[in-house]
């Protein structure tokens, strides 16, 4: 009999520590033992978690273990700072099929003012890189000096922006390559940066829980700076005071992954209404002063200038996860351009949902 022993942990961000030990016997999971610092009650309870993943092949999908679990549980069962998905990350981890931060080797790449759409076209680049295994997990700060409309992956031109604001103001139009909304950009007026990832590390979460599982160390940095951030789901970061960002993703099929996230750092909200639509739509009979309260700026917030900011972010991404400088290669900026010209600089792309 081929017999492997394996040790698996996972701490809910906001909960508690469950950590998967179990053998595994000819591709079978055997004697398995979930445990941690949670609550569940009944006793008894645990031993059903242990024995609906007992015999269970190694590479069962995670949903599957999901749904063996929670029909394994008697109705009654209270699970407290873990879930049926907690218990399978733990046991993807074990198996070597999911990963934690610090199985990884980070870099940060410090903002260097590009061009949005070099900026845009890095996001795929990177992200199919770090899925190649050519690149280390990496964040990237953002910075341009261009005004700029960027549209999600599958918004309308035409019902997003406004083209007689948009050329009024010097407004470029381009597009992501991950869902969401519309990002107004400005030279200082946001702080973008991306995290390019495999997708190992948020194997088992539902897409809605890898946003702000992705984010936590954002919001340790707020509250560093002394400010109260929190996710509204699905994909914004907000304050009591109002939404400062929003985040999207993109996975592609080679296992890598960007999460992005853009937050108002000093907009202007009268420009932002009159070049974006959906901003007069939603605002319509609210009028500018609501839009101003929507997207309440980080400046405000923190009295911070925008680049300590950045710094503040960078310091506690690096200390917690135990990265070093990056930088963007020259052979990832060629191929970023040639995207640009065969892909994201396309009237093509730009305009792919009129």
């Amino acid at each position: 009999m081929n017999t492997s022993h394996a040790h698996g942990e996972y701490k809910v961000p906001g909960g508690k520590l469950v950590v998967a030990d179990f053998e595994v016997q000819d591709g079978r999971l055997a004697r398995v033992s979930i445990n941690g610092d949670f609550f569940l009650e009944p006793d008894e309870a645990l031993a059903d978690i242990n024995a609906a993943l007992t015999g269970l092949p190694e590479d069962t999908a995670p949903q599957d273990m999901v749904q063996r679990i929670e029909a394994g549980l008697p109705p009654s069962a209270v699970l407290f700072g873990f879930d049926a998905r907690a218990v399978v990350i733990a046991v993807r981890r074990a198996l070597a099929r999911a990963t934690s931060w610090t199985d990884h080797e980070w870099e940060v790449i410090p903002a260097l003012v590009r061009p949005t759409l070099e900026n845009l076209a890095l996001d795929e680049v990177l992200a199919r890189e770090v899925g190649a295994g050519r690149r280390n997990p990496t964040l990237r700060f953002w910075d341009w000096d261009e005004p700029a409309v960027v549209i999600g992956s599958f918004q309308s031109v035409a019902n997003e922006v406004d083209p007689e604001a948009a050329k009024r103001h010097g407004v470029q139009v381009v597009r992501r390559v991950s869902g969401g909304g519309a990002m107004f950009m400005e030279a200082g007026n946001c702080i973008t940066y991306s995290l390019y990832l495999p997708q190992t590390l948020v194997d088992g979460l539902s897409f809605a829980d890898s946003y702000p599982f992705l984010d936590a160390w954002v919001m340790q940095a707020f509250k560093d700076m002394g400010v109260e951030a929190f996710y509204v789901p699905l994909n914004d970061i907000a304050t009591p005071q109002g939404k400062i960002g929003g985040a999207a993703q993109k996975r592609f099929a080679n296992g890598g992954m960007v999460h992005h996230v853009t937050m108002s750092y000093d907009i202007d909200a009268e420009k932002m209404t009159d070049v974006l639509r959906v901003g007069k739509e939603k605002l319509s009979d609210k009028g500018i002063r609501s839009a101003k309260k929507r997207v309440d700026p980080l400046r405000r917030q923190t009295g911070m200038a925008r680049e300590d900011v950045i710094a503040a972010l960078s310091r506690t991404f690096t200390d917690r996860y135990a990265a070093r400088i990056g930088k963007v290669s020259d052979s990832e900026l060629a191929a970023a351009r040639e995207l640009i010209e065969h892909k994201f600089g396309t009237e093509e792309w730009i305009h792919r949902v009129p």
